[in-house]
């Protein structure tokens, strides 16, 4: 299975250069590998430049769980910063992110001096 970087994954999802977007689709055909990382930076971009709402954030991560060419790095902790992120859209996915990746390393908790994500089960606020 072949590994994919941010511009790859974001040019899938937002389709803005026909060509690239073609290249990208023949590429990932027989499945395409996400880190981690890739995903927190790609929806980074889609916030950043392409000012995508919370919800269509949630939405790309979704379709993206449960894409048919695509697996994940550690699936099940992105369906789970997935579920923290929807229900606390103000702290960004990649906050979600880092406390379910703590989380599943058992390193917890969490220091942070975010008031939002020191509230979340396994954060502490410094």
């Amino acid at each position: 299975m072949h590994a994919i970087d941010t511009n790859v994954l974001v040019r899938l999802l937002v389709r803005d250069d026909a060509r690239q977007a073609i290249a990208a689709e023949t590429y990932v055909a027989k499945g395409a590998w996400v880190s981690t990382l890739v995903l927190a930076e790609t929806l980074w971009v889609l916030d950043a430049v392409y000012q995508r709402s919370p919800a269509q954030i949630a939405n790309a991560v979704a379709l993206m769980l449960h894409h048919k060419d695509f697996t994940l790095q550690d699936a099940d902790v992105v369906a789970l910063a997935l579920t923290q992120f929807r229900a606390r859209p103000s702290l960004g996915f990649s906050d979600c992110l880092v406390l379910e990746i703590a989380r599943k390393a058992g390193h917890l908790p969490l220091g942070t001096f975010d008031r939002n994500l020191g509230k979340l089960d396994g954060a502490h606020r410094l």
